[in-house]
């Protein structure tokens, strides 16, 4: 029987991948664990491999195009299979099909339902709005859409009591950003209100009445001139740039990097108790070391390698600070695993270095340059850019002398790093010269207290001033 592939769930947290290229073409013979395709994601590129054997029949979803996590990207045959069973599996996965066969000559839209996250529970739920305006448009109809609660739908949207119609997740959606359903306009079958058009009105983007989103996906054959003709408004496809309302600025469109984010960020702000401590380390012994390290090693390590050693030596010290927080309960980790940011021309990326406590300063310095290079370069591994209990963001190489970040959500802490700067210091009563690096903590409150935090930030403060004490 003939398979469907879908967009595969490469990234936790995706919602959405792209295909960066196939690795195979229509016609082709795959078997399982053969190189299928790259999936980038918000972070990353991934290749994806066949899980089940046989022939691509159709590419669906054409390199350099995006999909919700879960919509058909191709179709895989059996012998002896052909287009009308690459039609009927397609046809047969839209919602709100009888299973039955398409009329002659009609090819139903390959775009199926696909999990969505409940805002509030967290729960996956199917936002099948999509799914039904791209099957209409390729059938050319419009039929009526019935909803458990209510009769029939009108084409503004509402039934004949005057209420508007809106899937599950819109009406979440719409709740938790504190919108009005009736001021919205439905982009939807007959107005129904869906996800985006929440999500337009949230960004200030609200399409006109009647206007909805064409199927994103490939089409062929006679449903593709069915869909071509019916009354959707399709928006164009976006540019690298365009031209603002004024005339005097750009838009640049968001990248699946950046709304990813401003997603993640936005989150953390708004449902993380940040609390932040700042401490000043002198660092004249440090850059010695690293100057007598760097003289006798074939491996140049930086202040940012010995900083991230220091942080592990400091989560020896005060190990209660190594947790996260779950809502069933504190996480204990027994390893410290630390995200080290990574700027790219595309946003921020923070790899994950393992058992950092474990591992020499150069074969610490050889991890960090071999993600922060796959970073910029999008190869990064899936495994990679998860788990980790801790983040280290330094910006002192562009002489910032200070700044708080936020949290990695689900991690309990992120060390902010300064530039190294020479300045008067106090010293048994004596005013010095000194080399001074300022560095912020921001802290989860729910899993560490102010206490333990400062606890912390002295064990990583007195591991910074004596440096012999993190390599050895």
């Amino acid at each position: 029987m003939a398979t469907i592939i879908r967009m595969p769930s490469v990234l936790a947290g995706a919602d959405e991948a792209a295909i960066a290229s196939w690795l195979v073409n229509a016609g082709d013979t795959v078997a399982v664990g053969d190189p299928l395709a790259e999936i980038e994601t918000e972070k990353a590129v991934v290749e994806y491999t066949a899980e089940e054997s046989g022939t691509v029949g159709r590419i669906v979803l054409e390199a350099g195009a995006s999909s919700e996590i879960g919509a058909p990207i191709a179709v895989l045959l059996a012998d002896g299979e052909g287009d009308a069973d690459i039609d009927a599996v397609l046809g047969s996965a839209a919602p709100g099909s009888d299973g039955g066969q398409a009329e002659a000559g009609e090819e139903t839209a390959p775009t199926v339902a696909t999990p969505e996250e409940d805002p509030e529970s967290g729960a996956p739920e199917v936002e099948a709005d999509s799914v039904r305006d791209a099957a209409g448009a390729a059938a050319g109809t419009s039929a009526a859409v019935v909803t458990a609660e209510s009769g029939p739908v009108d084409s503004a949207g509402t039934d004949d009591q005057g209420r508007r119609f809106a899937s599950p997740i819109a009406r979440k959606l719409a709740r938790s950003r504190g919108l009005d359903l009736a001021a919205l306009s439905g982009t939807g079958p007959d107005g129904r209100i869906v996800r985006r058009d929440v999500e337009r009105a949230a960004a200030g983007d609200s399409p006109a009445p009647g206007t909805a989103p064409a199927a994103s996906a490939s089409r062929t054959g006679p449903a593709a001139s069915a869909a071509s003709a019916a009354p959707v408004a399709a928006p164009p496809a976006p540019a690298a740039a365009s031209a603002s309302a004024d005339g005097d600025d750009d838009l640049i469109p968001h990248t699946p990097m950046r709304k990813a984010i401003a997603r993640r960020l936005t989150e953390s702000k708004a449902t993380v108790p940040h609390f932040y401590l700042t401490a000043d380390c002198r660092v004249d012994e440090l850059l010695a070391l690293r100057a007598r390290i760097n003289a006798s090693s074939p491996r140049r390590v930086s202040v940012n390698d010995l900083v991230v050693k220091a942080v592990a030596a400091a989560f020896t010290d005060v190990p209660d600070a190594n947790v996260t927080w779950t809502d069933s309960g504190m996480r204990v980790h027994r390893s410290v695993d630390i995200s080290v940011a990574v700027a790219t021309e595309g946003g921020l990326l923070t790899p994950v270095v393992r058992d950092v406590g474990r591992a020499s300063v150069t074969e610490v310095s050889r991890q960090i340059a071999d993600l922060a290079e796959r970073a910029r370069d999008r190869k990064l591994r899936q495994d990679e850019l998860e788990g980790g209990s801790f983040s280290v963001s330094n910006l002192g190489m562009f002489g910032t002398l200070e700044f708080a970040a936020i949290l990695n959500p689900p991690q309990s802490g992120i060390l902010a790093v300064g530039a190294a700067k020479k300045q008067p210091v106090v010293v048994d009563d004596e005013l010095a010269i000194a080399t001074v690096m300022r560095v912020t903590l921001s802290v989860d409150h729910r899993a560490v207290d102010g206490a333990l935090a400062a606890q912390w930030l002295g064990a990583f403060v007195e591991r910074i001033e004596d440096p012999l004490s993190i390599v050895i």
